[in-house]
């Protein structure tokens, strides 16, 4: 007898992620001496990443998404058939037959056929215009009919409904979610969490209808038209299905292998189903009345089965379905029992409405182990809180001090020295952080060869903040540089990346990933880049190189507000305006119907603005000499001021004309996070300059300059920096002190953060800047004179340039608009409606 013969005959069914992790820990784990595998497919292509589906509409590839190939598997001893599915399966005499023709002979089967998305059975659901989100062809389909649309409806709030419908607006669309039940990812989340991520959602101009039932769906002129339980319609260009999930258990059925009443391939601890020599991994598969529908559990399953097939004991006994997503830009955690249903539970919530965060953390009776918990918003301390679930660690005494804000004397994170060798890190590919300290002590000094070598963070990527804490600092526990890099695309900190860029003169994005990253880049690197590109250049945002580097605000920009309207914010240097120019505010916000507000930083906020009138309102406010107030930027927003010597009877300086003449000058600088100045014309300090980014104080011989203060989260005084300065020399030295913090700042670091990271602090500040210790201070006074000489309003430019104006279309194919967009009165102005008040006009109409 041959070798070959002699090895046993394994099938696996079906070659999506999981069944790609099952072949992946059998070739590590044995390199194929004891079976002949051969693969059956039903797809077109070999496996490819599921969970990163929708970073296909952002211009990732089917070869990005790809996990595996042909050759690969050849290399692994595998024959793989694609467009080949199995139709029967002989247990008699240990046969499979395939669409092909072909029979098989087996001696053991791995069925990991996963699930196929539920379509509820509506009258009308066939119609021609109706998808479902599962597959690349699926999205291929989407992407066509959403060309020719201008409405899209997702029907069912879950993890994956949430994705579509990100798809859609993504894509351009009116978005609507459909979802019978009362809330949003009911699965995962409590009530309070659901309604706060409504709110979010909605704010961002996605309409949610819960506790809404379709009965029929029809064609109508072109469209479809939802008839829904009560009397209510919707009509709209194109659904997507996205109700859920059922097992692919068909075949198992076929065969006689033991089922669940409600579906799925009945597995024991082993993965075994009711067949000896046929094991189920995955969505197929029912554990204890339960189907695991997260890619971890499912690995968790493929290595279970390889260990039994090895004669290793391996079990699965379950799962943890902790899960943290970003949801159309909103930050979703879940953690353990989210719903407080275990007996005792007690539950610790904080809500923070006015900056829309939700956290509730569920605790066992006595209040020391976390038994789950729910982050909407913020989900900054997920990952300590999983390490509380997941290694049973007793709860700080005040444990509500893990969710509210940071305080002094706040109880810290969970560090990675806190955590047991045994405690799991990456649950899609259990590694546990004795794994990474071991690869670390063996010689992986970077982040990505451990992830390379342990696949941690190669899944869903959840856990990649963790692993890079634990990486970190084992390097330092060895006595090795920890690096700073910015993301995984570059192996460079922003300050370095600031330098490259400086240097090399690189004009765009692409170019600097092209010469010095990897990948397609992310939305830390993205973002990061366009700043500093911008501080550097100040080329226009909405150049086509940098527009798909920006954020939501900046790529249209205004500020959206919770609504998913947009606030305009025209520029007031000084706090300074002329009745003229006031009578102009006040008739565009008449006009267009807008919220008006008068805001600290001394200019006038208008609220409730839609995305195509933007340019008409703008186009108002520029003729009348208004210039835009970067609200929505990182940049200089406002530089505030009293009426010093002019008016004041206690000013001793022109507070005012120089407040003016500072705003003026750095209203074009882009900078790491957002700056705020203030100028008051004597010490009773008017203008409360002590709290802001740069603070001026008049002086009878001159200006005291202030630095690095904060009102914001974490309110900071400013620093007395250098007193009785002269006009000239105060300006040369905020041109100095702005340019070095732009230079050197971290992403999203403010200046009061970023002094207290400073080695050697106010005082090495002082050198650099007044001593010029470094011998930069002549180039940082060009940066910045660079940067004034090239200034211009972008807005101005963006009206002036019908490339630009596109953007501002409320539908990506078409010049029309909605007018179905309510307003109240609040106060005597303009305020967004609630959803009961839109319903209530809509059923009066």
């Amino acid at each position: 007898m041959t070798k070959n013969a002699e090895k046993k005959k394994l099938i696996v069914i079906g070659n999506g992620m999981v069944g790609h992790h099952f072949l992946e820990q059998l070739t590590s784990r044995q390199q194929h001496p004891h079976f002949e595998v051969t693969i059956f497919c039903a797809e077109s292509r070999p496996a490819y990443d599921r969970v990163h589906l929708s970073e296909y509409f952002a211009g990732c590839t089917a070869e990005d998404l790809a996990l595996g190939n042909i050759e690969q598997y050849r290399q692994w001893g595998s024959e793989v058939r694609l467009n080949d599915t199995i139709v029967e399966i002989d247990r008699e005499n240990k046969t499979v037959t395939a669409t092909s023709g072909i029979s098989h002979p087996y001696d053991q089967i791995i069925l990991a056929t996963g699930s196929y998305p539920f379509v509820p059975p509506i009258p009308g659901h066939q119609q021609e215009r109706c998808f479902v989100y599962r597959t690349l062809e699926d999205l291929d389909a989407i992407h066509a009919a959403a060309a020719i649309s201008k409405s899209g409806v997702v029907i069912g709030g879950g993890l994956l409904g949430l994705e579509a419908a990100n798809a859609l607006k993504a894509l351009g669309l009116e978005t609507h979610v459909v979802e019978f039940a009362p809330g949003l990812m009911a699965t995962q989340l409590n009530d309070g969490g659901s309604a706060l991520l409504r709110e979010k959602i909605e704010a961002l101009g996605v309409r949610v209808h819960t506790n809404t039932v379709t009965e029929l769906i029809e064609g109508v002129n072109g469209q479809l038209r939802m008839q829904f339980k009560g009397g209510c319609e919707l009509l709209t260009d194109m659904i997507i299905f996205s109700a859920g999930i059922r097992p692919r258990d068909q075949l198992a059925k076929a065969c006689g292998l033991q089922t669940g009443e409600r579906g799925g391939i009945v597995i024991d601890s082993s993965c075994r189903t009711s067949d000896p020599n046929i094991f189920a991994i995955g969505e197929c598969a029912l554990y204890e009345e339960r189907i695991f529908g997260l890619v971890a559990p499912g690995y968790a399953m493929a290595r279970t089965a390889v260990a039994q097939l090895l004669g290793e004991k391996e079990y699965f006994l379950g799962a943890d379905m902790s899960t943290k997503l970003k949801l159309l830009g909103v930050q979703v955690g879940s953690i353990g029992d989210a719903h407080g249903r275990s007996e005792g539970a007690a539950a610790i919530t904080f809500v923070d409405e006015q900056s829309g965060v939700y956290k509730r953390m569920i605790t066992n009776a006595d209040g020391k182990k976390l038994l789950g918990a729910v982050l909407v918003g913020d989900t900054g301390e997920y990952d300590t809180l999983l390490q509380y679930h997941l290694n049973d660690i007793e709860l700080p005494e005040h444990p509500e001090q893990l969710i509210l804000p940071a305080t002094d004397g706040a109880t810290p994170a969970l560090g990675a020295a806190a955590l047991p060798a045994s405690a799991t890190v990456c649950s899609c590919h259990n590694v546990s952080k004795g794994q990474i300290v071991d690869v670390v002590a063996e010689g992986c000094h970077t982040l990505v060869e451990v992830k390379d070598v342990t696949k941690a963070s190669t899944g869903c990527g959840g856990c990649a903040a963790l692993l890079k804490n634990i990486v970190d600092e084992e390097l330092a526990a060895l006595g090795m540089e920890v690096n700073n890099h910015l993301c995984a695309h570059f192996s460079f900190s922003r300050q370095e990346l600031f330098h490259i860029i400086r240097v090399e003169e690189i004009k765009t994005f692409t170019e600097l990933l092209d010469k010095h990253g990897a990948g397609h880049g992310c939305e830390i690197c993205k973002p990061t880049v366009a700043s500093i590109l911008a501080s550097l250049w100040n080329e226009h945002i909405l150049e086509q190189s940098h527009v798909g580097l920006q954020d939501t605000n900046d790529t249209f920009m205004a500020n959206m507000q919770k609504n998913g309207s947009y606030s305009v914010v025209p520029r007031i240097p000084g706090g300074e305006i002329t009745p003229e120019k006031l009578i102009v505010i006040g008739e565009v916000a008449k006009r267009y119907n807008l919220y008006t507000k008068i805001t600290g930083g001394q200019r006038i906020d208008l609220f409730g603005a839609r995305l195509e009138q933007l340019p008409e309102i703008w186009s108002e406010l520029i003729d009348a000499g208004f210039e835009t107030g970067h609200a929505y930027g990182k940049s200089l927003r406002t530089v505030k001021s009293c009426v010093g010597s002019t008016w004041c009877r206690f000013g001793v300086q022109d507070s005012v004309s120089m407040a003016l003449h500072i705003e003026n000058r750095y209203k074009g600088l882009r900078s790491p996070h957002k700056i705020k100045m203030a100028v008051s014309g004597c010490t009773r300090e008017c203008a409360e300059a002590q709290s802001k980014d740069v603070g001026v104080i008049a002086t009878d011989k001159g200006w005291n300059l202030f630095v690095c203060g904060n009102g914001g989260m974490r309110p900071r005084h400013a620093d007395l920096f250098a007193t009785d300065l002269d006009d000239s020399t105060l300006i040369r030295y905020i041109d100095r002190f702005l340019m070095f913090y732009v230079r050197t700042a971290d992403k999203l670091q403010r200046t009061s953060v970023w002094l207290e990271n400073l080695d050697g602090g106010l005082n090495y500040l002082r050198e650099v800047i007044i001593d010029d210790k470094l011998g930069v201070c002549t180039e940082l006074e060009a940066q910045m004179a660079h940067v004034v000489g090239t200034y211009q309003c972008e807005w101005k430019s963006a009206i002036n340039d019908p490339e630009k104006l596109k953007r501002f279309r409320q539908f990506v194919n078409s010049d029309e608009t909605d007018d179905k967009i309510v307003f109240v009165k609040e106060r005597g102005q303009p305020r967004p409606a609630t959803v009961e008040e839109i319903v209530e006009t809509a059923e009066s109409a």
